[in-house]
């Protein structure tokens, strides 16, 4: 008997077994419950993370006015009348980078759909290790708690940047020591979570499920979660050495002569703060593709349903999705070419960048061919998943520029850097999670979303969310350094404060299109129209498990005839081809 017949075996057994309340929804060790608690934690993340944003854009569009309504609330944070101090500001940004990337994106791309479907997908009864998954999402959960603590301690929540930069770091305010601690939980929690995502993959396959018989969302998944295992060690250690040297008095990133304040520092050591932002970088570039591979996987699958077809070029995409996640360790330095490392080694770096952009490209051409000719259904996760291919796309090109140190130099840390990283993980990858949510949404509820609230909502995100972005590229190319409390105190800022406006609307209006979003998401749970276990007539085996699947996923074990996207097959009574279907004759 194999270790797959003594997982399913062993869950078979415990499936009639009744769960105590804190056993089933709290510390639950079921894949699906805990992909659950990962979705709605961070959502509320975003949400969260989003309205930082939208406080930050009123002090950048009216400098010196007291914020409305909720001014009043900052307390210390703000003048007497409600007015933004640069302090509080400078939080608002530390905190809203951080909590998007690390508490909003990463936990739902990879803590909500990976745990979710993945298993789900290779027709697995759970993860490896339900116990270790359990302890990734409570992890995770202590390190948010704690970046929420930090605004509430004095000095308020950390203000150093998402990138947390030294020396300014070291000397900052009591809620810097709190990032760093939340930071080592929520690294700890992606580390846990990457062990098992490989050995789940490796090891639980379905009988007949071979590698390349995987959907591209397993292939994406597997992918990020090496990135993850390899990626978050330096982090980690580095943030554990930045808190030795806030808290213990050491010197790993502090240099010696400094000046703060006026006041000499007794440091002793000669650390470097250069050493910080490699440490840093050499996570936080791969972070990207953590943020945008699971993304590109959501979309591969609902290209592939919608169209009716099988994805064009599935080897390649796949042989590109390792490889960007293998060259993607090569080149954090892009993001240094401002701190003087010599013409050889930037060279490298600007050549290795134009080498990542390359397996990138054959994935987007891949799903753009695969629209080619195709009787294109358009439900709402298609038209997420259509509008994430042109927004990765600009967020891609707009990247090139920064990759080549001629370029990069004259709009380094400018608000041309945020549009080009924002057109990748919030059109870009934020479109992704949108349409995974209305595609996998009955998978998990046995419910459809409304679809009029859904396009509803695509519209109206699709056209404000370009009105945010697009104007910063104007901004960026005029010279505005991207983190100014004000602009309109320098000449060139001025010139281009409408476009300033014209953002920060984009970004309220954004917010007011979401709440379509919230209220169909609650409303189905009860009121949505109830569907069959493959409401989308797809071929991927989450669909052969019924709606929401039972502890255990499958009634019998799956076995797997074919690859994931057989679609139109001749000769068959309906368009899908289920992989877990013997040929029809």
């Amino acid at each position: 008997m194999s270790s797959h017949d003594h997982h399913t075996q062993g869950h078979g057994s415990g499936a009639h077994h009744e769960l105590s309340f804190w056993r089933h929804y709290v510390f639950s060790t079921d894949h699906k419950v805990i992909g659950v608690q990962y979705g709605i934690t961070a959502l509320c993340f975003l949400f969260l993370g989003f309205c930082l944003m939208m406080m930050m854009r009123w002090q950048l569009a009216y400098p010196g006015q007291p914020m409305p309504v909720i001014g009043k609330f900052f307390g210390e944070a703000a003048m007497p009348g409600g007015i933004m101090l640069p302090e509080f500001y400078n939080s608002l940004g530390a905190m809203h980078g951080t909590i998007m990337v690390f508490l909003g994106v990463v936990p739902l791309l990879v803590g909500a759909f990976g745990n979710y479907v993945m298993p789900l997908q290779i027709g697995a009864p759970d993860m490896a290790f339900p116990k270790l998954n359990m302890a990734s999402y409570w992890v995770f959960a202590v390190g948010g708690i704690v970046m929420l603590v930090s605004f509430f301690v004095p000095g308020g929540a950390a203000n150093s940047g998402w990138t947390s930069y030294a020396p300014l770091s070291v000397i900052a305010t009591m809620g810097q020591t709190l990032w760093l601690i939340g930071m080592v939980f929520l690294i700890t929690s992606s580390l846990l979570g990457s062990v098992n995502f490989i050995v789940t993959i490796i090891q639980l396959r379905a009988k007949g499920l071979s590698m390349f018989r995987l959907p591209f969302f397993v292939w994406a998944q597997l992918v990020t979660a090496f990135l993850l295992l390899l990626a978050f060690p330096p982090l980690e250690a580095a943030g554990v050495m930045q808190l030795m040297d806030r808290v213990a008095g050491t010197s790993f990133f502090m240099p010696e002569g400094l000046v703060v304040s006026g006041v000499p520092s007794t440091v002793a050591g000669g650390g470097s703060p250069l050493l910080w932002q490699h440490l840093f970088w050499f996570l936080a570039h791969p972070e990207v593709y953590v943020l945008i591979l699971p993304a590109l996987g959501i979309v591969a699958e609902i290209i592939a349903n919608n169209t009716r077809k099988p994805l064009w070029g599935y080897r390649p995409m796949v042989y590109s999705a390792i490889f960007l996640g293998f060259m993607s360790f090569i080149v954090w330095a892009h993001h240094m070419f401002m701190t003087g490392m010599g013409p050889t080694i930037s060279t490298f770096f600007a050549t290795t960048t134009m080498i990542i952009s390359i397996p990138s490209v054959i994935i987007l051409t891949a799903l753009v061919i695969s629209l080619y000719r195709a009787s294109i259904r358009f439900t709402v996760p298609m038209l997420f998943a259509l509008a994430f291919l042109p927004m990765f796309a600009i967020g891609g090109l707009t990247g090139l520029p920064l990759g080549l140190p001629a370029s990069d130099i004259p709009l380094h840390d400018t608000y041309y850097v945020i549009g080009h990283f924002h057109y990748v993980v919030a059109p870009g990858t934020i479109f992704g999670i949108f349409a995974g949510i209305y595609y996998w949404y009955p998978k998990v509820t046995g419910r459809k979303m409304n679809d009029v609230l859904g396009k509803i909502h695509f519209w109206l995100s699709f056209v404000f969310i370009n009105m945010v972005f697009g104007p910063m590229f104007v901004q960026g190319l005029a010279g505005v350094s991207r983190r100014l409390y004000s602009q309109v105190g320098y000449a060139h800022g001025e010139a281009v404060q409408s476009w300033t406006i014209t953002s920060s609307w984009g970004a309220w209006l954004l917010g007011l299109a979401q709440i379509f979003f919230i209220v169909n998401f609650f409303m189905s749970m009860r009121a949505g129209k109830k569907v069959s276990d493959n409401p989308w007539e797809a071929t991927t085996l989450e669909w052969a498990a019924p709606s929401p699947p039972p502890h255990g996923n499958f009634t019998t074990p799956p076995v797997v005839y074919r690859p994931p996207y057989e679609y139109s097959v001749p000769g068959l009574a309906k368009d899908y081809f289920p992989q877990h279907a013997a040929a029809e004759a």
